[in-house]
């Protein structure tokens, strides 16, 4: 990815939970919140509802795919956490990559959608 790094530290999960902006979907949830800095950084999660480790996996590969598809529109200087929902494993990866870019624009500039 080529302006994004990975956001792995539990503490910058939770205070996006916390502090961060948020489109419910029915594919995913999106946290983002402003970091000061540079580039974006992306946390992907999938929890148990979301299925076996096969479908989180999936999920959470379909959302990368996404990520990467839109890269070049999303905005740099956030932080987002992408949360996989158990609809998402019954989806091809074109309608998530579509649904993606109309959310993390909503999300950054927008406020919640619901």
């Amino acid at each position: 990815m080529l302006y994004t790094e990975t956001l792995n530290k539990n503490k910058d999960f939770l205070f996006l939970y916390r502090k961060g902006k948020s489109v419910v979907g029915r594919y995913a949830v999106i946290y983002v919140r402003p970091n000061k800095k540079p580039y974006n950084r992306l946390g992907i999660t999938a929890g148990k509802k979301v299925g076996n480790a096969v479908h989180r996996n999936r999920a959470k590969r379909i959302i990368r795919q996404a990520y990467r598809e839109n890269e070049k529109d999303i905005p740099l200087g956030l932080d987002i956490v992408i949360v996989a929902r158990a609809s998402i494993c019954g989806v091809k990866s074109g309608v998530i990559s579509e649904w993606l870019a109309k959310s993390v624009k909503t999300a950054a500039f927008g406020g919640s959608e619901k």
